[in-house]
């Protein structure tokens, strides 16, 4: 014979409902709370970041723009100055002084090309001082104390006359690369030349 199993629910009266157990405080996990931050923090992180790139940018592309003041004229950093009056050489020197720059010190071969090509524009005079004269004949020196590279020297054939009478170099406005001559140190036009500068 089968037995029938017959399940109940029982319910007491007086029970208690499930017991909550308590859990200490220091035991309890921390519960995160996201960070409340100033609403003009993410601007001023934004402004960061961009003042950044553009510090990056003007670091990696070089320098900014070069410019000269008006009346002369840039190549590579300097800028050029073609006197209109004519001076002697000591007072050809203190004149660039007082403009802020030198009596222009060629140091190569696309410099003096530069030059040659401006001074054939010109129709101003025929020789202009560069910053190169000697103390003792031969002995030839620029305004910036260095002495002559003989390997960037452009003297016209037969030039230096290397005479005491003569201490003193223009560069002749010819248009020929080799156009320097030892001169004296009279009245000529100058060339002046100073840093461009960067903005």
């Amino acid at each position: 014979m089968a037995s029938e199993i017959t399940y109940a629910e029982v319910k007491f009266k007086n029970a208690s409902p499930a017991a909550v157990v308590e859990v200490p405080p220091e035991m309890k996990k921390h519960e995160h709370h996201p960070q409340k931050y100033p609403p003009w923090l993410p601007w001023l992180i934004s402004l960061l970041l961009v003042l950044v790139c553009i510090a990056l940018v003007i670091v990696l592309l070089g320098r900014g723009w070069m410019c000269c003041p008006r009346g002369w004229k840039r190549f590579q950093g300097s800028c050029y100055y073609l006197s209109d009056d004519m001076m002697g050489w000591a007072e050809s020197k203190q004149n660039c002084t007082e403009m802020g720059s030198h009596l222009v010190v060629i140091n190569s071969e696309a410099e003096q090309d530069f030059l040659t090509k401006d001074l054939k524009q010109s129709s101003k005079g025929k020789n202009y001082y560069i910053g190169l004269s000697a103390q003792k004949v031969g002995q030839w020196q620029w305004v910036d104390q260095t002495p002559l590279n003989e390997a960037a020297a452009f003297w016209r054939t037969n030039e230096p006359s290397n005479v005491d009478a003569e201490m003193c170099v223009v560069i002749h406005a010819i248009p020929v690369i080799d156009n320097w001559n030892d001169a004296r140190c009279e009245r000529h036009y100058r060339i002046c030349e100073a840093a461009a500068v960067t903005v």
